[in-house]
């Protein structure tokens, strides 16, 4: 099965810029921008009342202390305490603004991905790592968040804080300002070349953290596996081989760090130093008081901050880029399997189900390669029940999932009661449709919300949920929950591990059976129960299938007498439909088939031929 790659990113002419990336957050951001522009006033109104402080200071050495005049200090200390409050009091504000809208901004953003993960098609989910997806849905968002409440307020508001800083150094001496703007250059052409190099690693980083997420839950989901075969230290070293990869790109993420703190701190150094031996002697010169050159250093220092935290916050801000695109990289993918502009309806549907000319490949499949079902004709008259044999890779499994479209035909139709199957809403079809698969798939929670899952429609109606639940489990002979701890209310564990497999089959046909479908899809769903058990199971379904369509893959020979009729699959394509006996009597290839699904020793093709 094909994943989606993840290679690293590369820089190429038609990727998006930084701030194209970034502007797509809009309509996410668009709710809590209010509040975010009302930080970043108050993290600029706290940035102003600091360069004003120096102002203070200026009159303060000009003033009182040259003067000696210490009457004048007390109202000097006062103004400066006044301005100190305030500037803490902007920065509290800051942190109260936008903290809240932009945790809003994340549940947003994770609840739209996850409807888009419910939505997108099968497809979709066989090509990409769980551990991508999940990477995404969480550490992606929340380095989203982080930038929001906290890396693009301080970048806009320090840039301007910058701005405002220099245009007041002008104002204590050109000469001074000038010396520390030029030497200052360096650290902007250093953040701009910065870009470029970190956006790819960070790119890289990113995606070696969903494959190790990958790895990780591979491995649990697994344990019982690596256990058994006594391969826990492979999996170890693959995990460490992989968790070496990331560190080896986190160690190059820090070395570009590095190299841009390098010019940030070392640049603003070199800018006092020169600023100080300018500055004394323009002092000396008469051109420059005592309280202008100190306010001016005062002011220089104020600036030392914004101008060292750029570094961090354009590193900060190539990851949530980053973390955009990885996250548009899956809203931005296209769901083959929609709802139709004008849907059709079924009022009351007889489960007459229909296959006409039904054609189906995988989209990335090599042209060589032939459909995986290959033109299928096939009837299933409403209350009957359908057996589909064949040997493996036939395309059973296949042709089931094009009736709730999991897949969608790539030729031909699938009818329900006369109606294409893609006219329908799917929420509707699959109201209609009940489906249990071989490998049972349970979810952690109760054994309850586990049958119940497709009977939304009792959650308020107790009598009836608990009639229809003991009458699923019944019919699957599930009883066995009632000796769990909690009997219908225990909870089954992630995935149901905690149960047998032969138990999870059960519960899986307890849920398909309470959905109470028109037409009931089952692929092979006895396959891990044990002679008996599915002696009684068989003798519950014939209730049900009795008013069912039921469409049923058939790896056992006993599954096949629950079926009014079997169709026969071969490479793709019905060769052959009637009852049990009659292709008994008369197909050469359904006997070798049927010989195949025999508990005992399978013969050969000659052998049952002969």
């Amino acid at each position: 099965m094909s994943r989606q790659p993840s290679a690293p990113a590369r820089s190429e002419p038609g990727r998006p810029s930084t701030v194209r990336s970034l502007a797509r957050l809009r309509p996410y951001v668009a709710p809590a921008l209010p509040r975010i522009v009302l930080g970043m006033v108050a993290a600029l109104l706290a940035a102003v009342v600091a360069l004003v402080i120096p102002a203070v200071l200026q009159l303060l050495v000009d003033g009182p202390l040259s003067s000696g005049d210490t009457a004048q200090v007390w109202p000097a200390f006062a103004v400066v305490l006044v301005l100190g409050v305030v500037e803490a009091g902007m920065i509290a504000a800051r942190r109260r603004l936008v903290l809240t809208p932009s945790t809003h901004v994340e549940a947003t953003m994770r609840n739209a991905l996850y409807a888009k993960l419910q939505d997108l098609p099968v497809a979709f989910h066989d090509r990409w790592q769980s551990g991508q997806l999940l990477s995404r849905s969480v550490s992606d968002l929340s380095l989203i968040r982080r930038w929001l409440a906290f890396g693009v307020v301080l970048l806009v508001v320090n840039l301007l804080t910058i701005v405002v800083g220099f245009v007041v150094l002008f104002f204590y001496s050109w000469v001074l300002a000038l010396i520390f703007v030029v030497a200052s250059i360096p650290v902007f052409v250093v953040s701009l070349a910065f870009e470029n190099r970190y956006s790819v690693v960070a790119r890289r980083s990113q995606d070696q953290v969903g494959d190790l997420a990958t790895s990780v839950e591979e491995s649990v989901h697994g344990i019982r596996v690596l256990k058994a075969f006594g391969r826990g230290k492979h999996s170890l070293r693959e995990f460490a081989k992989r968790a070496d990869d990331l560190r080896g790109t986190e160690i190059e993420k820090a070395k570009a760090i590095s190299q841009l703190w390098l010019w940030l701190l070392l640049v603003p150094d070199v800018a006092f130093a020169l600023c100080l031996l300018g500055g004394i002697w323009l002092a000396a010169d008469g051109q420059l008081t005592v309280g202008q050159l100190f306010a001016f250093f005062a002011t220089a220092t104020v600036l030392r901050w914004p101008v060292e935290s750029i570094g961090f916050l354009l590193s900060m801000t190539f990851d949530t880029r980053t973390a955009v695109d990885r996250f548009f990289e899956v809203m931005d993918s296209v769901n083959t399997v929609t709802d139709p502009e004008h849907p059709e309806t079924i009022a009351e549907p007889l489960g007459r189900l229909e296959f006409e000319g039904a054609h189906f490949r995988y989209q990335d499949s090599p042209a060589q390669f032939d459909d995986l079902v290959n033109g299928v004709d096939l009837v299933v008259e409403p209350g009957e029940t359908m057996a589909l044999v064949g040997l493996t890779g036939s395309g059973k499994t296949t042709l089931l999932a094009l009736v709730p479209r999991l897949y969608d035909v790539t030729g031909g139709r699938v009818l329900l009661d006369g109606v294409d199957v893609r006219h329908l809403t799917r929420a509707e079809l699959r109201r209609h449709i009940g489906m249990a698969f071989e490998d049972a798939t349970l979810f952690s929670a109760s054994v309850r919300e586990n049958v119940l899952l497709g009977r939304p429609d009792l959650v308020d109606d107790l009598v009836e949920s608990e009639r229809v639940l003991r009458e699923a489990l019944d019919i699957a002979q599930a009883q066995f929950v009632d000796e769990l701890p909690e009997g219908v209310d225990t909870r089954v564990g992630e995935e149901g591990l905690s149960l047998s497999g032969g138990q999870r089959q059960r519960l899986a046909l307890a849920r398909a059976i309470a959905a109470r479908p028109a037409v009931l899809v089952l692929d092979d769903p006895l396959s891990a129960l044990d002679v008996d058990t599915e002696a009684r199971v068989e003798a519950g379904l014939r209730r049900v299938l009795a008013s069912t369509t039921s469409l049923i893959v058939a790896h056992r020979p006993s599954t096949v007498t629950l079926a009014d009729r079997v169709a026969l699959l071969e490479n793709g394509v019905v060769t052959a439909v009637g009852t049990h006996s009659d292709l008994l009597a008369t197909n050469e290839h359904y006997r070798y088939v049927i010989s195949s699904l025999d508990d005992g020793d399978v013969p050969s093709r000659e052998e049952v031929l002969a």
